[in-house]
């Protein structure tokens, strides 16, 4: 039977790629990966890839040559608009740190849950307005 593992990229779409780079690396302490002009990647927690796209930037497709060492192949046009939202997973003894690194760096909590389970999730805003959210273990069945 086909199954999907685990989702390895997650896309964001920003206008200012040095001020998202900023923002990801300096507030949420991700380790770049990759810097273009077009794209920022960031490694979360050695599982996933946190894509920063430069809005509109990606609208082509996007041709490899290959060669040695190089990629080969096309990458399809995508971008996207609007306030996205993603949500990265911590554990539950690390939420007061989380949430007093974003009060000491002048982020804006806007929403706080406390999961059926008894998870809990805060919700706060990149400078591109997408929503993030902390979330601790106790919400999905899965975490």
């Amino acid at each position: 039977m086909l199954k999907l593992n685990r989702i390895i990229e997650t896309a964001l779409y920003v206008d200012d790629l040095d001020r998202a780079g900023r923002f990801y690396a300096d507030i949420l302490a991700l380790k770049p990966m990759l810097n273009t002009k077009t794209l920022f990647a960031y490694d979360v927690g050695g599982q996933s890839v946190l894509l920063l796209f430069k809005r509109g930037a990606s609208m082509k497709t996007q041709v490899f040559p290959g060669g040695p060492g190089s990629p080969a192949g096309e990458i399809p046009p995508h971008d996207g608009s609007g306030p996205l939202h993603m949500c990265f997973a911590i554990d539950a003894d690390q939420l007061a740190a989380w949430e007093a690194r974003l009060s000491g760096k002048g982020v804006l909590i806007e929403g706080r849950v406390r999961w059926a389970g008894g998870g809990e999730s805060v919700y706060f805003r990149d400078p591109d307005g997408h929503l993030l959210e902390f979330m601790t273990p106790g919400n999905w069945p899965i975490y």
